[in-house]
């Protein structure tokens, strides 16, 4: 019976959780819940210069935000690298004592002169050798590489990628400062967590058949390799900056929807069918990384806002009030107490908006009067007439004995009716009254959820503003 599977996802601290570090995360966490497994979360924090404890904060907060729980690791005690050098030692020695490494004294001056003449030969600079028989007592840890034969990465997406040990070197395990090696912590790291499956960028595959050859090295099991490919950008550049956003934060500050993220990101590069829309639950049972392309996946933004529209417009009504609240308080605004009232509102503005900022502003005007009118619209609407004609609207709302929207609407089309007028005539005039603009949800429905008192008093408001520009 084949071993429990065991993944993980280990972000280094320099920054915030990038957009493809999160479909790394995601891609780690469906196969260990499709397959009942476990997926840990380890913080590479060695690099102390970049690596920051609000850096962790970001990335932390950002996988919860997505969703994606983990069962072991961060922020717990020793899951952080910083925190396991007693362990990195310790195999450090034994790599030492059985001959697998060597210790270097070369200074950064003579390296730096053989890396300057190989790039001259137009060559990749690799470390000559010059202290592997030297039996020197301490320095650079290197690793002793087989000056012969071939490492095969026996990659889950791209297949078997094949690595000659003569475009290899003896590579730095411990500095001369004692600090370990990322690619030497991270053989040591998977190993004593006992990873079976490492999941990462395509970046890192030019790493493996070094970390490969240390597993060996060390007399432990390699763990299967799966190597995803960059997001690009539009002009098919991997994603930076200069694309627009590219951290988790960003885009869930910009109001898009958890699960129109992990959706999207879900499809980053692997399929099922034509099937775009899926559910976590689909996303688990359905999840292989066999399925994951080896060619790269372009960013598009609009196919994100498509999918978060779709989850705003078919989310459940007190999720999404939830959801909206702290948009709408850090607009300024004050959602109402009621939350049936709130959802009601929500639910007109659910087809227009495409994020949960867009849905705030689309909505203000039903968290606060509007302070202007639309620049083209009043001189044409809000005249003489237009007052005369919210007077006559003001009263019959006035008489209504509940103010329902079947009971407005009955009401300004009786209006309508005895005034032979268009609906248009009178819905347009109401809307610019009491939104300031000449384009809302149905005027009726927003009408009833503000309620007669805020509308009445905006009416009336508005009656006076014609009057007084008549």
């Amino acid at each position: 019976m084949a071993a429990p599977i065991r993944v993980r996802f280990a972000p280094s601290p320099t920054g915030h959780l990038h957009v493809g570090g999160a479909r790394t995360a995601l891609f780690n966490w469906l196969l260990a819940r499709h397959h009942r497994g476990t997926f840990i979360l380890r913080i590479e924090d060695t690099d102390r210069s970049r690596s920051t404890d609000d850096n962790i904060v970001a990335i932390v907060d950002a996988l919860r935000w997505l969703g994606l729980d983990w069962d072991e690791g961060s922020p717990t005690p020793g899951y952080r690298q910083t925190e396991r050098l007693a362990i990195y030692r310790e195999h450090a020695e034994r790599l030492l004592r059985s001959g697998r490494a060597y210790y270097c004294d070369c200074p950064p001056e003579l390296l730096d002169r053989e890396r300057a003449a190989a790039q001259q030969r137009g060559e990749t600079f690799r470390y000559s050798g010059r202290c592997r028989d030297r039996g020197l007592p301490a320095g650079a840890l290197r690793l002793r590489i087989p000056t012969t034969g071939a490492t095969v990465v026996n990659d889950l997406i791209h297949g078997p990628v094949t690595f000659e040990h003569t475009q290899l070197d003896d590579w730095i395990l411990v500095r001369t400062d004692g600090t370990p090696t990322y690619n030497f912590c991270v053989v040591v790291d998977d190993v004593t967590m006992g990873i079976t499956h490492v999941v990462r960028g395509d970046d890192h595959l030019s790493n493996t058949p070094k970390q490969i050859l240390c597993y060996e090295a060390l007399d432990y099991a390699v763990p299967e390799f799966a190597h995803v490919s960059m997001i690009l950008g539009k002009d098919r550049s991997r994603l930076s900056k200069r694309h627009g956003a590219t951290s988790v934060q960003a885009f869930r500050d910009a109001g898009y929807v958890a699960d129109a993220m992990v959706n999207y990101l879900a499809r980053l590069g692997w399929s099922h069918g034509d099937q775009e829309v899926f559910s976590r639950a689909e996303l688990v049972e359905l999840f292989d990384i066999k399925d994951v392309a080896s060619s790269g996946a372009v960013f598009d933004v609009t196919k994100l806002e498509w999918l978060s529209q779709h989850y705003l417009k078919t989310m459940d009504g007190r999720r999404l009030a939830e959801l909206v609240e702290p948009f709408v308080r850090a607009a300024g605004l004050t959602p109402p107490p009621d939350l049936a009232r709130f959802v009601g509102m929500l639910d007109t503005l659910r087809e227009r908006a495409k994020t949960l900022v867009e849905m705030v502003e689309q909505g203000r005007f039903y968290f606060e009067a509007p302070s202007a009118y639309d620049a083209k619209a009043a001189p044409k609407l809000l005249t003489a007439e237009g007052a005369r004609r919210l007077g006559l609207v003001i009263e019959r709302l006035e008489g209504l004995g509940e103010f329902t929207t079947a009971a407005i609407e009955r009401a300004v089309r009786a209006l309508i009716d005895e005034l032979g007028l268009k609906l248009v005539d009178l819905a347009q005039l109401a809307r610019l009254a009491v939104t300031g603009r000449t384009a809302s949800p149905p005027i009726f429905d927003v009408l009833a959820l503000l309620g007669p008192v805020e509308s009445l008093a905006r009416l009336r408001r508005a009656r006076e503003f014609a009057e007084r520009a008549a």
